[in-house]
């Protein structure tokens, strides 16, 4: 292998600097005794990180910034397309699917190349068909006596574009910053489309109020709605998806579309009977409480729709209550009675026990310095594709899961279960060591036959919607192995 030259930018899990002499002594004891762990850090934009862990001196930490080749191919860039690789990484993980090209089909990048052009062509017309219909209604004509007049309706047609177009950057900021979350938790961001909407209808009310304001207030309601359209849309596809059991996704959605717009022609027939009420024309603040009753009415409705749907895949959420049942009674729950206890509501991070997926080896070891507390973490996790730690000297119960290369979701359903174990069983009297290996002895002997039970339930243990956080991972490697990518 190539030898790849490190700095080091720290030398111990606090990051405190050391004089030039403290340096070099800890570097010729290196030379002169074999360290007794090193781990890899890898972080998803191609850097890494070593911890070199031995008993006689600090925590030893190099960083490798840049991705090396390795067999002719770099490891800078995750992805095989060469007209893409002049895009900076953040950028390819803000426009192109996660994971991709892997986790799409080969004509994904040519079809959406095509259809960027497209959209900007239509979104054109619309301008121009905008400013049309302004002068339709009396903002300007064609036949304007004057330039001012002209002018006048040009300028209320920028600003009516304007307000468009500072909406749709919601849109454009859900879409690329939180795209990979929609599939885990569909219902819960189908609800929070509907919070977000009503907050921008909110704005949009207020304009009769402060008509000098229309256009930032209009704006805002506008940026408001596009976010709700872009956490709306991809929670409603896959929730469609879901319905095509028979792989009839595109009659589900044209039905859908019937459904929809029957309701909308309802919804403006009884608006416009509401509008022709003498209270309504008169007085603001009926208007404004009629909008408010109604649109509680709606939400209402809207949570109550998303409770009644069974999904059969397992996610965080649905995870955690199923290896909870099973931990405490050995049973799991049927897909009707799961979907009916999950909250829809409640964030991940506020489920207790508090798990934190993903955490790095700072998390992982805490304050410890001792190689022999680390290879022993190691050894007693060394079937397991993650390493799991309990905070201790806290009051609540919380939990680090750091994941290795090679992880799969199993790997998190995995870590699921022995948290529960711990959780239920946890003293803080005892072995911190002793239990966790107890657990993984529990977690060896009894989760095949969770996997038994959640199949006979009608749970699809095949596709589940559990991932491994990309950002780091860990890798256990000997002290002269290279920073190399796999």
């Amino acid at each position: 292998r190539r030898d790849i030259g490190f700095h080091f930018v720290c030398s111990s899990l606090q990051f405190n600097s050391q004089n030039e002499g403290e340096n070099k002594d800890n570097e010729k004891k290196l030379q002169g005794k074999q360290p007794h762990v090193v781990l890899v850090e890898r972080y998803s934009n191609g850097t890494a990180k070593r911890f070199v862990f031995d008993g006689d001196l600090p925590v030893q930490t190099s960083v490798e910034e840049h991705g090396s080749p390795e067999n002719g191919v770099s490891v800078a860039t995750n992805y095989s397309n060469v007209d893409l690789l002049w895009l900076p990484d953040s950028v390819k993980d803000f426009i192109l699917p996660a994971g991709f090209p892997g986790s799409v089909s080969d004509d994904y990048l040519e079809y959406m190349l095509l259809q960027f052009p497209t959209n900007v062509t239509a979104w054109m017309c619309h301008a121009l068909v905008t400013s049309s219909l302004l002068k339709a209604v009396g903002v300007g004509s064609f036949s304007a006596s004057t330039v001012a007049a002209s002018a006048a309706a040009t300028a209320a047609a920028i600003r009516w574009v304007s307000k468009d177009g500072l909406g749709a950057v919601g849109r454009l900021f859900i879409g690329g910053r939180f795209g990979n979350l929609f599939d885990d938790d569909p219902k819960q961001w189908r609800m929070y489309a509907d919070f977000v909407g009503s907050a921008g209808s909110i704005f949009d009310l207020t304009t009769p109020l402060y008509p000098a304001y229309f256009l930032p207030l209009a704006a805002l309601g506008n940026l408001a709605k596009a976010v709700a359209r872009g956490l709306k849309d991809p929670s409603f596809r896959v929730i469609q998806n879901h319905f095509a059991i028979s792989g009839n996704l595109g009659d589900v959605a044209a039905k859908e579309e019937v459904w929809e717009v029957a309701a909308q022609l309802f919804g403006l027939g009884f608006g416009i009977v509401l509008l022709d009420a003498p209270g309504l024309q008169t007085s603001y603040m009926t208007l404004a409480l009629t909008w408010l009753s109604i649109r509680l009415s709606h939400l209402w409705l809207r949570y109550q729709s998303l409770s009644v749907l069974r999904f059969n895949t397992i996610n965080l959420k649905r995870g955690r209550i199923l290896v909870k049942s099973h931990v405490s009674h050995s049973t799991v729950l049927g897909c009707v009675d799961c979907n009916r206890e999950e909250n829809i509501l409640t964030w991940e991070r506020f489920l207790k026990p508090q798990i934190v997926l993903g955490a790095s080896v700072e998390e992982i070891i805490g304050g410890e310095r001792s190689s022999s507390m680390v290879q022993n973490l190691l050894k007693l996790y060394t079937r397991e594709k993650y390493i799991l730690v309990v905070e201790q000297h806290q009051i609540d119960f919380k939990v680090f899961v750091s994941f290795k290369v090679g992880a799969t979701s199993q790997s998190v359903l995995r870590s699921l279960w022995q948290t529960y174990w711990l959780h239920e069983h946890w003293e803080e009297s005892n072995n911190v060591f002793d239990q966790l290996a107890k657990s993984l002895f529990h977690l060896e002997e009894r989760f095949d036959h969770f996997l038994q039970l959640l199949e006979e339930a009608g749970w699809d243990v095949r596709k589940l919607k559990l991932k491994v956080p990309k950002n780091v991972l860990v890798e256990e490697t000997g002290p002269t192995d290279s920073l190399t990518r796999e």
